[in-house]
This record gives C-alpha cells, sequence and structure tokens, in this order.
C-alpha cells in the first residue's frame, strides 16, 4: 500500500497543467475536468470494487493483488503516453478497475488480525497510504522539472515493482478450507453487505461511511486546484503541501489510532475524527497563507481516526469467509462517495473561484462533516438503546 500510494500521489502535483496542456482550458474549467475524470473511475470502480472482493474470497488475496497491480502499471503508462483527454479518460477507466486494491489488502489484514485488534491495524494500513502521500507528491513535485509526463513513467515503474515485491515477499494469507465459491449474488455492493445488514447498527455507520466519504473527496478532488487558485502555489508547493497532509494522517493512524481505541473506543473515537474534519475544513475557507494551512493540515490529522474505526467496527460484524466481499463493499461505498464528491466538489469550487470564493468546496464538505456526526451520534444511541 505504501509503494502503490506513492504512485497515486506521485501524478497529483502535475494533472492540473497535463489536463491544461491537453485540453487547452482554464485552470478553473480544469478542475471541472478532473472532477469528471474522478467520476469515471469511480463509477467503474463501483462495479470492479465487489467483483473484486468477492474474487479475492474465492482465489485468494495474493493473486487479486498482483493483477490489480499490473493494470495500474499499464495505466500509468498510458497516461505518460496521452495524446488528448480522451487517453486521460481511458486511462481513469482501466484504473477504477484495477482500483480495488485497498479492499483485498483490509481484507489481508482482516485475515491475519483478531477482531480486537483490527482498527489499529486498518490504522497502521491507513499509515501506510499516507507514508506515500508523504514520499509520492514530494517525488512529484521534484519530477515535474522534467515534464508534465514524467511522473506517470515514475508512477508505472513502481507498480509492476510492487509486483515484483509480492511475488517475492507476501504469503497468500486466506486458506483453501476458508474460501467461499464465488457468488455473483454477493459481487455487488448491496450483496456486499447482505451479512450487515442482520447487525443492529450497521445501517447508519454505512449511512455516515458514505457522507464522511463525500466530505473527504474535497481533497483529492479540489486540493490541487484550489491551492493554485486561491494560494498561487506551483507544483512543488502543492507537492509538499500533500506530503504535509500525508505525514499528519500516518502520524495519526500510527500514533493515535490505537490509544484513541483503547481509552474511547471505537465509536467515540469516530466522532472525535468528525468534529476535527468539520472544523479543519471550515477553516480553510478563511486561510490564505502558509503558516495558516500548515497549522491546519496538522490539526486534519484527527480526521485519520474516522475511517480506520468505522472499518474495525463493520469488520467485526462479519465472519472470515466474508471479508473480501465486505472490503469489496466498502470499496463500492468508496466509489459511490467517488462519484458524488468530485463532481460536488470541483463544482463547488468553479462555482466560487468564479465569484471570488475558491473556498466553496470546503463549506459544502465542513457542512457534511456535520451531518455525517448527526448520523453516527444517532446510530450509536439507537444501538445502545437496542442492546440496553
Amino acid at each position: 500500500m505504501l509503494i502503490d500510494s506513492i504512485g497515486f500521489g506521485i501524478v497529483l502535483p502535475v494533472l492540473p497543467s497535463l489536463i491544461v496542456e491537453l485540453g487547452q482550458v482554464s485552470l478553473a474549467d480544469a478542475s471541472r475536468i478532473g472532477g469528471y475524470m474522478l467520476a469515471v473511475y469511480a463509477v467503474t470502480h463501483f462495479f470492479a470494487g465487489p467483483v473484486i472482493g468477492s474474487l479475492s474470497d474465492r482465489f485468494g488475496r495474493r493473486r487479486v493483488l498482483l493483477a490489480s497491480l499490473g493494470c495500474f502499471g499499464i495505466d500509468y503508462a498510458l497516461m505518460a503516453a496521452a495524446p488528448s483527454l480522451s487517453w486521460l479518460f481511458a486511462g481513469r477507466a482501466i484504473a477504477g478497475i484495477a482500483g480495488a486494491t485497498y479492499g483485498p489488502a483490509n481484507a489481508v489484514i482482516a485475515d491475519v488480525t483478531p477482531p480486537e485488534k483490527r482498527g489499529a491495524a486498518f490504522g497502521l494500513l491507513g499509515a501506510a497510504f499516507g507514508g506515500g502521500f508523504i514520499l509520492g507528491p514530494a517525488i512529484g513535485g521534484l519530477l515535474a522539472d522534467f515534464g508534465s509526463r514524467a511522473p506517470f513513467l515514475a508512477a508505472a515503474s513502481l507498480a509492476f515493482f510492487n509486483m515484483g515485491l509480492i511475488v517475492a515477499f507476501m504469503p497468500e494469507t486466506l486458506p483453501e478450507e476458508r474460501r467461499r465459491p464465488f457468488d455473483w449474488k454477493r459481487a455487488n455492493a448491496i450483496g456486499a453487505f447482505a451479512p450487515l445488514f442482520q447487525s443492529r447498527g450497521a445501517t447508519a455507520l454505512l449511512a455516515g461511511a458514505l457522507v464522511w466519504q463525500i466530505a473527504h473527496m474535497v481533497y483529492p478532488s479540489t486540493w490541487t486546484f484550489f491551492a493554485e487558485i486561491a494560494l498561487g502555489w506551483d507544483a512543488k508547493a502543492v507537492g509538499w503541501s500533500l506530503a504535509a497532509s500525508g505525514l499528519a494522517m500516518m502520524f495519526a493512524q500510527v500514533a493515535l489510532i490505537r490509544p484513541a481505541i483503547k481509552h474511547f473506543g471505537e465509536e467515540r473515537t469516530v466522532l472525535i475524527g468528525l468534529v476535527s474534519g468539520a472544523l479543519v475544513f471550515g477553516g480553510y475557507v478563511f486561510a490564505r497563507q502558509d503558516w495558516q494551512i500548515y497549522t491546519l493540515i496538522g490539526a486534519g490529522a484527527l480526521t485519520g481516526l474516522v475511517f480506520p474505526s468505522v472499518n474495525a467496527l463493520l469488520s467485526s460484524r462479519v465472519d472470515v469467509s466474508n471479508q473480501g466481499a465486505l472490503q469489496g463493499g466498502m470499496a463500492s461505498l468508496a466509489s459511490v462517495a467517488a462519484i458524488v464528491g468530485p463532481l460536488t466538489m470541483t463544482q463547488a469550487l468553479a462555482f466560487g473561484a468564479e465569484r471570488g470564493q475558491p473556498g466553496s468546496a470546503f463549506i459544502l464538505a465542513s457542512t457534511l462533516c456535520c451531518i455525517t456526526f448527526c448520523i453516527f451520534l444517532f446510530g450509536v444511541g439507537h444501538r445502545r438503546r437496542q442492546l440496553a
């Protein structure tokens, strides 16, 4: 996951300039196109995620991870050679099909970790993702000196290198006796969550997770555009800010998630992260100085507590043979957020930027955090009343 997220993070600082170059459009229009690209990725990922997750329950995690990473390598190479915007859209579609690596990787964690320790373990996986965001954008900003295509070539090389590491060092974590037959009824978002619907409070958890992920899409869908429009940053400055964000995420998921869950429990840890998100997103609306931005990035570390805690709560509600399907379903849930989030966030950014308020996307994100907080607060209270 570390190497995979490095490859993803490398390309972020140069994506706006590549869209402007190929599409001959303004930066505000490029932000809209970037949102459409993320939506294409999310639509294909929505349908592919549960299929990939169920395949990992049938054939094992290792084979699925290898196939996905191979497709990622092809995708980045395709984008490096893209002569037009249509090629970039095609590359995003391929990546959406292959982008279920996070689901099988989470299933690996569930395979080898007892339920009471999964929150911290999911946090470590999130920390690996955050570590990639420390290195990836920083490297991408430096590689931008060699042209907007160079980071894509580097990302393709990393994906194929990652395949080699899995072949050499990663064992299969799902033994034959724990595998289940592939079932198309489970290979979709509704079927993947079927084992959860019998669990008390799961509906609120899923609804809250969806709204939270839509809010959190403000970062990948608008940050590079926001930084250039509102702050006047170049690709290097954007890369360093994304690296700082990754460092904050990594710190939270390595150093904070375990003691937070131990002291507050998983449910309250989710609520703490949501309060932080609402305040930090609101802060970006007004921040225009570099020190203010980096202060908010540091404070935003607490938002990294949300998803590992939610994932641990849901994972504890299904058995071993359905972990891959669950994580595939979570990937589809993320895909719904990645369809709705970029389309709404980039439109909000463009609408606000044209009227002198480029922070408008963060107003929307902060509002969604408040809604998520209310959903979780209601869900936690309802579940406790049922158990009483």
